[in-house]
């Protein structure tokens, strides 16, 4: 059996994207879940380091404001690349990353 591919992407009105799948199933994506689950390097090492106490945590002005989606580009037939309101932007999220993060 073929992976299922995309059939259509929305933005929702929430932030976030719908994706419709060719099997039929259809599943939200709301940008937390899409920056917390970054597949690029530096992302995976930051979740797996021991997390170290900070004495006074100071937010960067980009995390004040609300995380959102700024944009998102096809790499190739097989992933996306998302940018997000944060100047995040090297995760390429393969379909298969993607299908899996929908449940």
């Amino acid at each position: 059996m073929t992976q299922p591919i995309p059939q259509s992407i929305r933005r929702l009105d929430r932030g976030g994207i719908e994706i419709a799948w060719s099997d039929g199933a259809k599943a939200e994506y709301s940008p937390r879940l899409l920056r917390d689950a970054c597949p690029c390097a530096t992302c995976r090492e930051q979740r797996v380091q021991p997390a170290t106490p900070a004495l006074l945590p100071v937010l960067k002005p980009e995390e004040v404001a609300p995380l959102a989606i700024a944009g998102m580009k096809p790499v190739g037939q097989y992933a996306y690349s998302i940018e997000f309101s944060d100047g995040h932007s090297s995760g390429i999220y393969t379909l298969e990353y993607l299908r899996e993060l929908g449940g």
